[in-house]
């Protein structure tokens, strides 16, 4: 077998609109591509013995053990693969259960789809799947230690992969509660929401949380005094950076015990409690010196250790923290009983399980020497024989819940100490010996008041109720159930989709609002170019999810983006499908248009419950995916009769129609007018059906989105196909004795939409500058030289730059095949130079003729254009003379439409 390639969805995707989670691997089967399992000898026997827990899984006969009989009976590797690489993952301790196999139009090539929790496992897992399937083919078996190695190093892309349980617990939440999140790509930072109503985060850190305040937090010293000047019971201490001073200290804290930490430490790191002898006073210098220049020293209080967490003002929840320690069972020794312990699996490595193992240090011989032991004694059964002093999760402690035992006295004064420090969340470490009583009355006292502090003792102690803190969170950053979101308006089809993204932008842009949107030229933010290129996929939308300042994103949405990666966010608010015809197919293992269309059905389907799907009437396989979403339905069409939309209204649906020279909204027995066609300067004076099309998408998204008719009149009165608003689509160029049109058609949709403009230019001569993609399917190229034959006089055949791995002349010698099927006398020349192909064209222009450019950069054919000097861009009025179609958009009607020449 052969990995052909691997990719990683991480959205809404063709496979799946819920499991946005998925590795895909293109999977060469070779030899093994007409062997079903149960033809291979031994294979059945191997698997169940590397793998015995594939027994679980049901498959499609839908009962425990159903999968291992479909090996037993025969299905093909493929299959097998899948089904190992999801096993490999869950034995790793990731739950994931969604899988799919199909093969491709190429016999013996499939598809693997595995669910994945982290993205570097969920590869992997489908390598580690393959060599397991081939090893047992191959040598009847898969070693033991090859499948324990596998597991092992998907459990270490999990830990290292690990936001940590604080992150997570809030991530969680997040998505409880709908609240989308991302990871940004420095320091660890999540964003929470989308644009203009995004919060970032860093652990428990907010972009609330005072800079001023973490920096007082983080100073010890500072922090303690400040709360004794607002009288808050604080430890007895001084600060040294000598060791000469050490001595003086002790005395001025009050003479032994004391506790030694730096000033700037965090996590327990070179703190020594307890401290009784000069000694030990030394040794806690030294470990405190290796983490700060400057030493608190400070007098010991006796009593249990507790974090007190206060988020937005309020205490939400109250850890016992118990130093690690083990109990004696009257027969292992202490470090028996430590390896024990640590082979609990609610134990891991660092911060990322519940408990951390509990690791020995200096501090932990002392300890146990104080308590007459070694790590040889065998404590009594139900002796506590303690191994830190420092209660902190990360050295190996446990945590009992106390939230509901604080003393409101104790809960005010937690409270109030937050605020003076200046902390939107805090936490807070307080020695008493019973927290249901006020520290005063005990001696208790807050030793430390900590930024960023862990949740994971709160959300899950070793005993007590777990305290859902990251709620806490999300109610401050997001009050009264905001969900972070901004309206997502998403935007595909084969043809039209940059025109409409560009024009919903456009409409959008009259409520004030800064828009976001992506298109086939560029990203924008309100006016202005953020990055130029084809940005139709998920990576840009992401740039404008992110940008703080958006606060509506109309995103272009393109097959392509779709198919390597998914969508670039949860669900939209408006998901718009224009059309689907022939395009790309044999591309991506889309090979007919059926596929094409559940490809773009994703966008239709990945809608909030509330929003909208604005579907094509006119077109059946677009409507057809009413039935799929879950969405509300809005319906355009250019049939005033459409007895699709008719039904529609009836039972209280709304629709864009074109009726009577308008574009309206129909609603029940009611119909807003916006505007006659012939008013919006981009159906070129109402006689481009398919430009009044695209203008009914992007009114129906707009008004669905609860912007005003009077917006949506203002937006399509104002929006022309020029080339600065709509760039390769239907661009025309007077040069004073001839005409230029640069459009960016690439398809037989397209084609035929210029073709029906072309066949009304009536004078001079209509000369062709054509091509296409170099990764369309030879059929392809062959029709768009039958088209070209039928539209032009003179055809110049050219190739794009990038032959998209195609061999250079090829694409042309097909175009020159489809011209002389339907016209063998044609007149035509192939010069492959995209520039040098124009440039002729340009040259050879007779008077009054019309020289269509079809290019490959849009960009680079207006340049060559404006180099004549004499090209002025038309506005697209009405005069007598031609026809201007946006080829993106269909086929132009058979009237004229005027413009100015």
């Amino acid at each position: 077998m052969r990995i052909l390639k691997i990719q990683t969805l991480r959205g809404p995707n063709y496979w799946s609109i819920r499991r946005h989670k998925l590795i895909v691997m293109r999977l060469d089967l070779e030899n093994l591509g007409e062997m079903p399992s149960n033809e291979i000898p031994g294979f059945y026997e191997g698997l169940v013995e590397a793998l015995p827990s594939l027994e679980g899984h049901y498959c499609s006969p839908g009962c425990r053990g159903g999968f291992l009989m479909r090996v037993k009976e025969g299905t093909m590797i493929g299959h097998i693969v899948e089904h190992v690489a999801l096993e490999l993952q869950e034995l790793a301790g990731m739950h994931v259960g969604f899988g799919r196999t199909r093969e491709t139009a190429t016999p013996g090539i499939y598809q693997v789809v595995i669910e994945y929790q982290n993205e570097e496992a969920g590869r992997y897992a489908g390598r580690a799947a393959v060599r397991l399937c081939q090893s047992i083919v191959d040598r009847g078996r898969y070693p033991k230690a090859e499948l324990e190695q596998d597991i092992q190093d998907l459990k270490d892309f999990t830990r290292d992969a690990s936001l940590g349980p604080s992150t997570e617990a809030i991530i969680k939440e997040a998505e409880k509660r709908g609240i989308p999140w991302m990871s940004l790509e420095a320091r660890f930072l999540i964003q929470l929401g989308y644009g203009v109503n995004q919060k970032r985060m860093q652990a428990t850190m907010t972009d609330n949380t005072s800079i001023l305040g973490v920096e007082l937090a983080c100073d010890k010293e500072a922090t303690k005094r400040i709360l004794a000047a607002a009288g808050a019971p604080v430890p007895r201490g001084t600060v040294i950076n000598f060791l000469d001073d050490l001595e003086q200290a002790i005395e001025l804290v009050g003479g032994y015990p004391i506790v030694t930490k730096p000033v700037d430490g965090n996590h327990g790191r070179g703190i020594t409690i307890d401290i009784r002898t000069w000694e030990e006073a030394e040794a806690g210098y030294e470990a405190a010196r290796q983490v700060s220049r400057s030493i608190i020293i400070e007098r010991y209080y006796v009593g249990r250790d507790h974090r007190v967490l206060v988020v937005n003002g309020k205490v939400v929840a109250v850890a016992e923290r118990v130093p690690a320690h083990v109990i004696g069972n009257g027969r292992s020794t202490i470090a028996e009983l430590i390896e024990e312990t640590n082979l609990d699996p609610n134990r891991g490595e660092g911060h990322d399980n519940v408990l951390t193992k509990i690791e020995l240090d200096r501090t932990s011989y002392q300890l146990l020497e104080r308590q007459g032991y070694t790590l040889n004694s065998v404590p009594p059964k139900g002796t506590l024989c303690y191994l830190r002093a420092t209660a902190n999760l990360s050295t190996g402690g446990s945590a009992v819940d106390r939230t509901d035992e604080i003393h409101p006295e104790n809960l005010w004064l937690a409270q109030r100490v937050v605020k003076i420090i200046g902390l939107d969340i805090a936490g807070l470490d307080i020695v008493t010996t019973d927290i249901s009583r006020p520290l005063r009355e005990v001696d208790g006292v807050i030793v430390e008041v900590n930024a960023a502090p862990g949740f994971r003792m709160h959300v899950a102690p070793s005993v007590g109720i777990p305290r859902n803190v990251a709620g806490a969170v999300m109610d401050m950053l997001f009050p009264n159930e905001q969900s972070g979101q901004i309206p997502i308006l998403s935007i595909t089809g084969t043809n039209g989709k940059t025109t409409t993204t560009r024009l919903l932008a456009h409409i959008y842009k009259q409520t004030g609002k800064v828009v976001g949107y992506t298109t086939t030229d560029g990203t924008y933010i309100g006016d202005y170019l953020v990055e130029a290129g084809d940005n139709t996929g998920p990576q840009s939308a992401q740039v404008i999810l992110q940008d703080p300042t958006v606060e509506v994103a109309v995103l272009e949405t393109a097959r392509g983006g779709i198919l390597r990666s998914g969508l670039g966010f949860e669900a939209a608010n408006v998901g718009v499908v224009l059309n689907v015809a022939s395009d790309h197919l044999g591309i991506g293992d889309i090979d007919t248009i059926e596929q094409l269309a559940n490809l773009k059905s994703v966008v239709a389907e990945a809608v909030f419950p509330d929003g909208y799907a604005v579907l094509n009437a006119d077109d059946r396989r677009v409507a057809a995916m009413s039935e799929k979403t879950k969405a509300n339905i809005a319906y355009f069409t250019m049939n005033p009769d459409s007895e699709l939309v008719r039904k529609h209204i009836q039972k209280g649906g709304v629709a864009a129609v074109y009726e009577n020279g308008y574009l309206s909204i129909v609603k029940g027995d009611w119909t807003h007018r916006i505007e006659r066609a012939e008013n919006i300067p981009l159906t070129m004076g109402g006689r481009a059906p398919f430009m009044i099309a695209n203008a009914l998408a992007a009114t129906l998204a707009a008004f669905v989105q609860n912007v005003t008719i009077e917006q949506i009149r203002a937006g399509l009165k104002t929006f022309r196909a020029s080339v600065s608003q709509t760039p390769g689509r239907m661009n025309l160029f007077n040069l004073g004795n001839y005409h230029a049109l640069v459009d960016y058609a690439h398809n037989a949709a397209s084609y035929e939409a210029v073709g029906s403009f072309v066949r009304n230019w009536t004078t001079g001569q209509r000369i062709g500058v054509i091509g296409g993609p170099g990764d369309r399917r030879d059929e392809d190229f062959v029709t768009l030289g039958k088209l070209a034959a039928q539209i032009f006089d003179y055809i110049i055949i050219k190739e794009d730059d990038d032959t998209r791995g195609r061999l250079r002349g090829s694409a042309a010698q097909l175009i020159i095949q489809g011209i002389n099927e339907v016209k063998p006398d044609s007149r035509y020349e192939s010069i492959l130079d995209e520039t040098q192909a124009i440039n002729k064209g340009l040259d050879m222009a007779p008077d009054n003729s019309l020289v269509v450019i079809l290019p490959e950069s849009v960009t680079r054919a207006i340049k060559l254009i404006k180099l004549r000097g004499l090209a002025k861009e038309e506005t697209h009025q009405q005069n007598p003379g031609t026809t201007v179609i946006d080829s993106q958009n269909g086929i132009a009607p058979s009237s004229v439409v005027n413009t100015v020449l």
